[in-house]
């Protein structure tokens, strides 16, 4: 029993060492201001989702976490990070759409698919989970109403590991 243990912990040890690090790039916001995407951490977990304004299941997803952000944060403290993996002719259209939808969330533009490369997105809508050390944890692709609910599980889930 206790060399299954060890060996379990090992295992779970390996795991923690090659956890995929959050890319340290840098896309601009919703004002035109570059940011470093690593900074956007700052010491708490974070939900990333990518969408496109012409992706219905992206717009459904950010809407329903939007929907559940006042409630969730009542729980964590984390943040949101939406995305946009349009090109450079749609990012005007897309910073209207993310501000006429009132998202409570930072956005962001990745017209040049710096980011989008860099964690190796092939379609969306995407979204990770990162944990406040910066470290990919979860990742899932696509949207069925209810799927966000998988996300808060996992930031859910790494409060309790503190």
């Amino acid at each position: 029993m206790k060399k299954l243990l060890s060996l379990l912990c090992l295992l779970m040890g390996a795991t923690t060492l090659f956890a995929q690090q959050l890319p340290d790039v840098k896309v601009e916001d919703i004002e035109g201001k570059m940011v470093s995407v690593r900074d956007l951490v700052k010491g708490k977990p974070m939900i990333i989702s990518y969408w496109s304004i012409a992706c219905k299941p992206c717009i459904q997803e950010l809407n329903a976490i939007n929907d559940a952000l006042e409630d969730w944060r009542k729980e964590a403290d984390f943040t949101v990070v939406a995305v946009s993996t349009d090109d450079a002719r749609l990012k005007a259209p897309a910073k209207n759409m993310a501000t006429s939808r009132g998202w409570e969330f930072t956005c962001l533009f990745d017209d040049k698919q710096v980011l989008r490369r860099a964690m190796n997105v092939t379609q969306t809508p995407q979204a990770f989970v990162v944990d406040a050390e910066g470290n990919i944890i979860h990742s899932h692709t696509g949207y069925t109403p209810g799927s966000e609910e998988e996300l808060f599980d996992k930031i859910l889930s790494l409060k309790k590991k503190k």
